[in-house]
């Protein structure tokens, strides 16, 4: 006999279910306490999916229609929550009788109902996984297939609803094979089926779930593209608009996996897009269709099949790029908001990019790249905000962003804008140029603005084209700076930024006329008094500083002055793109910000920052990043300002292991950004770099604990820690070696397990492979300098080098910095390592062939060599690759003469050697290439 509630258990569950969602706080925290006792019933989920799914108040439960069906909802929530917290310790009757319920409930009246029943079928299937419940695809298709003719249209909808669900999140399941069979080989060709419903809603959840498959090109998916392609011509046609919504998708993602479905059919597919683009009634279809020209732009092997229709594609797209009614009204009222605070909603999060790895394999130290010199629309579908009908959000967050940062037609369009130019050129100017003559100047602002967006989104393909133009339309955009409405001063930032390149390289006439008003005009506007053109201006300056670069360096006090009274003005939010300007000038015009007063009048301003910023706020992050920039370019003037900053970010570090030892420990506390520890190890090693070697010294003797601070950051278990953690270290090499060798052990031994490829290879993170690329790097500097020191190390440290320099399928920058480490290592250890050069030769002189001419490799071969001297019976097979590599060398690439002097006498000693041990030296000479002979002979035996 089926599980039957008891009443009065029932009705007490039912008022407590109203209860808890009532708003009464009384009430709910009542009802919360007697929630809480029944869940200790063994029964207690057969009772919430009975309320749940039984959608009339029972005989015993004395709530109103209106009340009850609040306490289903409350039942539901709470009986999804259970599923996903305890599903392990349910018992099977409790399972089987839930399973029964929620797939009647799929027949609820009520659509929020049935949505809700689609969650814990997929709270279900994902907790127990599909094998838990093998019926429920059979029983979810026979509901949506209406095979008998007696499901009504709510069932196929909310069962369809279901299987969708259970598609999005069980797709790799979906395909995996159990026992001989997969589940979505025999779903899949029922989806095609269902795209035939006569339900609207059923169709377009068919095609939904058909779409998730596309992109995975799974074989199955491969093998019936044909029958989709003829189902989605007829859909193509279909009277919903959510259906022909993802009848665009669908068609764009057959154009990245299988593009000789589109080609033959493109004439009509343009015609279809653009139908759909100019649907001005549904913004989401006009937006999916819109993201076609993206995808077939951005397909080398493709997109010169839209050639033919530019005269048409193109002018819907400047269509597009018009704000729509509701934004024409909000972005009306925004104007003067400089003096208002930020709400802390407002603010953007930003993440540290750590120091990345000694990819070039010649020791340099790279810097983080720059942050949001300009921004750039994501492409692909972003239907987060989106929940299907009842689905329950589990997120906090009820916030949606700004509008302005949401992905939407108008970016799409210029985005596709954008990447057309870059493949036809002057077809699309041609295309573009009347919409820009007869909207640049209108009366009405939208259309000003969009012709801006316009002229912006070309610049780059069409910069050839646009040249002659440019000195005409450069002064009427610095005009336009000074527009009434802030969004369109705040677009014609982005614009110039855009021109900048073309702006900054001019000759000085040129610039005085347009760079400099150009510059200028910018500059000013970061100073507006709207934050959104405050913020655009800032990022079109930034934008400007990467591409005049140096061509900046005379105009640094006029710059420099500017960004101090941005940061007088400035609220939190602007301030993150404030620090990107600081560094990107930083960055590229290095020394010349060392001027005195410059330093006297940057520096106060960011140390009043740095001030007031608190070691927890996520501002910390692009505030220590900035700084790293400024600490490289001041060099020795940075000192002054080093020792507070140098010990704050130690505190920085230390709070931020201290709390993660304290989230391990317990759950209860949360785990802390890892971004702090990244951050506040790049400055530190910027500033051993900058600062004078005794004032980088007595910092380091000042922290007592650095280096055991530092050991424990390059056994962090995150990749960005350790990568940067290492970085550290390797400066620490350089510049202060006499702190660092007292720790060497502990150091070495550390690094020696960072070396172990098996665990990358597991994880298969690429940063995994940055930060062995590190560890190599600051391994040699540390030999370079220890020498015969590290001999204790070398049974440790060869055996995981040479594992890295042997394997094939590690990056090839893994390998030549494994290499430059060896032959670091041979510099102090030539008699430890030649022992096994037989072995090493080759891979290590593959690897230097590779490697540009610099100190590391100069100090690599010189330890290469000195093991062919110990061991020189070891190069019999390789001696002729080590004299080619000898014949290439450039002497004069490594710093300073005494280095150059070191490199050619060790040449000669191996010279000499062979000479001994090969009768017909010149004879064996002769095999290398003629002019590799010529030149060994130039350089050695002349």
């Amino acid at each position: 006999m089926s599980w039957q509630p008891q009443d009065e258990p029932l009705r007490q569950l039912a008022q407590c279910l109203k209860d808890s969602i009532s708003g009464n706080h009384r009430l709910m925290q009542s009802a919360e306490v007697l929630l809480k006792h029944a869940k200790s019933s063994p029964d207690f989920d057969k009772y919430l999916i009975y309320v749940f799914g039984t959608s009339q108040p029972p005989s015993s439960v004395t709530l109103d229609p209106a009340s009850y069906y609040q306490a289903r909802a409350a039942a539901v929530i709470m009986l999804k929550n259970d599923i996903r917290t305890s599903y392990k310790t349910l018992d099977e009757s409790t399972k089987t009788y839930v399973q029964s319920m929620v797939i009647n409930s799929l027949q609820d009246p009520s659509a929020q109902m049935r949505g809700y029943a689609g969650n814990v079928i997929t709270e279900l299937i994902r907790q127990g996984g599909l094998l838990s419940w093998p019926q429920v695809l059979d029983n979810l298709i026979s509901l949506v297939s209406n095979t008998n003719g007696n499901v009504s249209a709510q069932a196929q909808e909310g069962a369809m609803g279901a299987l969708f669900k259970i598609c999005e999140d069980n797709r790799k399941a979906l395909d995996k094979d159990f026992q001989g069979q997969r589940p979505l080989d025999l779903l899949y060709p029922m989806l095609l089926q269902i795209t035939s419903s006569p339900l609207p809603k059923v169709r377009a959840d068919a095609l939904n779930s058909i779409n998730i498959f596309i992109t995975h090109k799974l074989p199955i998916v491969m093998s019936h593209m044909d029958e989709l392609m003829q189902n989605l011509f007829r859909l193509a046609h279909d009277e919903s608009e959510e259906v022909r919504k993802h009848v665009c998708r669908a068609f764009v993602y057959i154009a990245e996996v299988a593009p000789e479905q589109v080609v033959p059919h493109m004439q009509g597919l343009v015609e279809f897009m653009l139908t759909q683009q100019r649907n001005k009634d549904n913004d989401d279809l006009a937006l999916d269709a819109s993201e076609f020209w993206l995808a077939i732009g951005e397909d080398e092997k493709i997109r010169d099949h839209l050639g033919p229709f530019l005269d048409k594609i193109v002018p819907v797209l400047l269509e597009s790029m018009v704000w729509g009614e509701d934004d024409i009204l909000r972005l009306e009222g925004e104007k003067e908001d400089a003096e208002q605070e930020d709400r802390e909603e407002d603010i953007r999060p930003t993440f540290a990019t750590s120091k990345q790895a000694r990819v070039t394999a010649n020791g340099a130290n790279s810097t983080q790249a720059v942050n949001g010199t300009e921004s750039s629309g994501q492409s692909g579908y972003d239907d987060d905000d989106d929940l299907s009908e009842g689905e329950i959000e589990d997120s906090d967050d009820e916030s949606i962003g700004d509008p302005e940062d949401q992905w939407n037609l108008r970016k799409c369009s210029a985005a596709a804008l954008d990447v057309l130019a870059s493949t036809f050129h002057e077809h699309v100017f041609t295309h573009t140029l009347p919409y820009l003559k007869n909207n640049l100047n209108h009366s009405e602002w939208p259309y000003r603005e969009a012709a801006v967006l316009a002229l912006g989104a070309i610049a780059d393909g069409c910069m050839s084209v646009m040249e002659p133009h440019l000195p005409d339309l450069t002064p009427f955009l610095i005009n336009l700076l000074n527009d009434s409405e802030p969004v369109v001063r705040q677009i014609t930032c982005w614009a110039l930024g855009r021109y900048s390149q073309w702006a900054s390289h001019l000759d000085p006439e040129g610039k005085r006329q347009y760079f400099l008003p150009m510059m200028d005009g910018i500059l000013k506007r970061m100073l507006d008094s709207n934050k959104r053109v405050q913020e655009a201006a800032a990022s079109a300056f930034a934008n400007l500083e990467e591409k005049a670069s140096v061509e900046l360096t005379e105009y640094c006090p006029v710059i420099v002055n500017q960004f101090v009274q941005c940061f007088a003005k400035y609220k939190d939010r602007n301030m993150f793109i404030l620090y990107d300007c600081v560094q990107t000038l930083a960055e590229h015009v290095g020394p010349a910000l060392a001027r005195e007063d410059l330093v006297n009048t940057l520096m106060p301003a960011l140390i009043q920052r740095w001030n007031k910023v608190s070691d927890q706020s996520r501002e910390m992050f692009p505030l220590l990043e900035c700084l790293a920039y400024v600490a490289t370019a001041l060099g020795h003037r940075f000192s002054p300002y080093a020792d507070g900053i140098f010990q704050r970010c130690i505190l920085i570090i230390h709070g931020n292991l201290e709390d993660s030892v304290r989230a391990a420990e317990n759950p209860a506390f949360d785990v802390p950004d890892k971004d702090f520890l990244v951050t506040s190890l790049d400055l530190l090693s910027a500033m051993i770099q900058a600062l004078e070697q005794p004032v980088s010294a007595r910092l380091l003797s000042d922290q007592q604990g650095f280096f055991n601070m530092l050991a424990v950051c390059m056994r962090d278990e995150n990749n960005d820690v350790r990568q940067s953690a290492y970085a550290l270290l390797g400066d620490c090499a350089i510049y202060v070696f006499d702190q660092l060798r007292p720790h060497l052990q502990m150091i070495l031994e550390i690094a020696a397990r960072q070396l172990d490829m098996s665990q990358i290879q597991q994880d298969g993170e690429e940063t995994g492979y940055a930060v062995i690329n590190n560890t190599c790097w600051s391994i040699g500097e540390i030999a370079l300098r220890e020498q015969a020191g590290m001999r204790p190390f070398v049974d440790t440290l060869l055996p995981k080098l040479a594992e890295i320099l042997f394997n094939g399928d590690a990056p090839y920058s893994l390998n030549e910095n494994a290499a430059l480490a060896i032959g670091r290592l041979g510099m102090g250890c030539p008699q430890e390592l030649g022992v096994h050069l037989t072995h090493l030769a080759p891979p290590f002189l593959q690897a230097m062939r590779k490697i540009a001419w610099t100190d590391e490799k100069s100090h690599a071969l010189i330890g290469f060599m000195n093991m062919a001297l110990a061991n020189p019976a070891a190069m019999e097979q390789t001696l002729l690759s080590l004299f080619e590599e000898m014949a290439k060398a450039d002497p004069n690439a490594v710093a300073g003469p005494g280095q150059a002097k070191v490199l050619r006498q060790t040449f000669q000693k191996v010279i000499e050697l062979y000479k001994t041990m090969i009768p017909d030296f010149d004879g064996f000479l002769n095999n290398l290439p003629p002019p590799d002979v010529a030149r060994f002979r130039d350089l050695y035996m002349g």
